[in-house]
């Protein structure tokens, strides 16, 4: 199994991305996928979550209508689409998989994709 994040990059706020979690060697639609981010010195927290069929939406407060998440089962594809990014946005992006919905546990994890908002 694995999971590739792509897409982070050095922006300016105000500007918007678009991050992709392509994943390989699972039935995916099986499988809850999950955003998670990680600034320097702070604990990786949770941004987002999407079920299996795609009917089960999640996403942190501080993101909510900033940030959208989907997939496309097809091409087993999760996206982060992040709008209006902030300095505070800024981070290690990652994504994960796991075959609940919000449980905790994680079976599979993305390399990670840096995030860099400047103000």
């Amino acid at each position: 199994v694995q999971l590739q994040a792509s897409g982070g990059g050095l922006v300016q706020a105000g500007d918007s991305l678009t991050l992709v979690c392509t994943a390989s060697g699972l039935t995916y639609s099986r499988y809850t996928m999950t955003w998670f981010r990680q600034a320097p010195g702070k604990e990786r927290e949770f941004v987002a979550a999407i079920s299996g069929n795609g009917n089960n939406v999640k996403h942190l407060d501080s993101v909510k209508g900033r940030f959208f998440v989907s997939r496309d089962n097809a091409k087993k594809m999760a996206t982060l689409q992040m709008n209006n990014l902030q300095p505070e946005d800024s981070g290690v992006y990652y994504c994960a998989a796991n075959r609940g919905w919000l449980t905790g546990d994680y079976d599979y994890w993305g390399q990670g994709t840096q995030v860099t908002v400047s103000s």
